[in-house]
């Protein structure tokens, strides 16, 4: 054999044996993304055709696409209306109105057992009692959306859910009936996100005290995301936490504000009203100290924005001068636990609103909450 030909063999051998090495190698698993992103066409810009739009109302229970309907729903362009009526639509050009007893739905796939949370632009159109009931298969809740946060329609709200099936179907419903059918909620924008499992930050007995771990964000536009209270949705959207008051916390990111540190924080928005709690574990009799920042979001708010915090049957309080400025400050205290359970509660002092724009309420942003053994 020439010396050509014996090179060639040695080289397709080599080939071989190396195509066979790679063959006998298992194959790693492919790791499904969690979801967190809008739903299909959940901004609701893929439209109907014009043959299955009568006027503003979409007919057909199918013809809006990734969408199911009932009742009067109307596909809404934002600006002016007619009757004299304006409806702000911020993400974008389209958003649906849900009229008297109307329901838009959805069927999306998840993981059985998991949580998630639905993020949704929503504001009322004409009552001042408007509701919407938001459900997958077994839970349901009614949010009531007659306090607007937000002058600009941004007001967005969270709302969680654990998976039972491999398939849920998203429901927004308007549970209300009003002289005029046409009457009801405007949703602007649905997105969906998977609640990773929370992990403890090593020697902190507050889960998820830095509020890293929530529901989407909207990035193009975001006034804050509004976490029901407890009485209106059980799961929370934000995971370790507790909002134990009427009125709903505010969740802010750090794309579209100021906070003290990380990824995200609380604004609490409506005073004594919009309050959040953790019961963490501790050891009765031991000593222990509580931190966290007080600051502003730069988004106008301000005045004094103290916010009180009760730890067991302990009471502190941080008193915050805000400009505007996106400034903060640390509060540090000691305290001893009472029992083998602790709930820490913080809630803001006085009511604010911007200072620019009366009809835009906010508040004192709360973040980077640390409970530690006190050496």
């Amino acid at each position: 054999m020439s010396l050509y030909h014996t090179l060639c063999f040695l080289l397709l051998l080599l080939l071989s044996l190396s195509h066979g090495s790679h063959s006998l190698r298992p194959t790693p698993p492919l790791r499904t993304p969690h979801l967190d992103g809008l739903l299909p066409n959940g901004n609701f810009e893929q439209t109907p055709l014009i043959t299955n739009m009568k006027g503003r109302q979409i007919i057909g229970t199918n013809s809006l696409p990734h969408w199911q309907i009932s009742g009067h729903v109307e596909l809404i362009a934002g600006g002016p209306q007619p009757g004299g009526f304006y409806f702000p639509v911020p993400r974008g050009v389209h958003a649906v109105r849900l009229g008297s007893l109307a329901t838009i739905s959805q069927d999306v796939k998840v993981k059985t057992g998991l949580i998630y949370s639905l993020t949704f632009g929503v504001t009322r159109t004409c009552a001042l009692d408007e509701n919407i009931k938001v459900s997958v298969p077994g839970q349901a809740n009614e949010l009531p959306i007659q306090t607007v946060f937000s002058s600009d329609g941004g007001d967005t709200y969270a709302w969680a859910f654990n998976a039972t099936s491999d398939l849920v179907t998203v429901t927004f419903h308007n549970p209300g009936v009003q002289e005029d059918r046409t009457c009801g909620p405007l949703l602007d924008a649905v997105a969906i996100k998977e609640i990773l499992p929370l992990r403890y930050t090593r020697g902190n007995l507050v889960k998820n005290g830095g509020f890293e771990t929530g529901p989407h964000v909207f990035a193009n536009f975001s006034t804050g995301i509004l976490i029901p209270a407890r009485i209106q949705d059980l799961i929370s959207p934000l995971p370790g936490w507790i909002v134990e008051s009427l009125k709903p916390v505010k969740y802010i990111d750090n794309r579209h504000f100021k906070i003290p540190s990380g990824l995200a924080a609380v604004e609490l928005v409506a005073g004594r009203e919009s309050a959040i709690a953790q019961i963490i574990r501790t050891d009765a009799g031991k000593h222990y100290t509580i931190s966290f920042a007080v600051g502003d979001a730069q988004n106008g708010c301000h005045g004094s924005m103290m916010v009180e915090a009760f730890v067991g049957k302990s009471a502190f309080k941080v008193a915050f001068e805000s400009k505007g400025e996106g400034t903060f400050k640390m509060g540090r205290f000691a305290f001893v636990a009472d029992s083998d359970r602790t709930r820490i509660t913080f809630y803001s002092g006085f009511y604010h609103t911007k200072l620019h724009d009366l009809g835009h309420l906010c508040g004192p942003v709360l973040d980077s909450v640390v409970v530690l053994p006190a050496h």
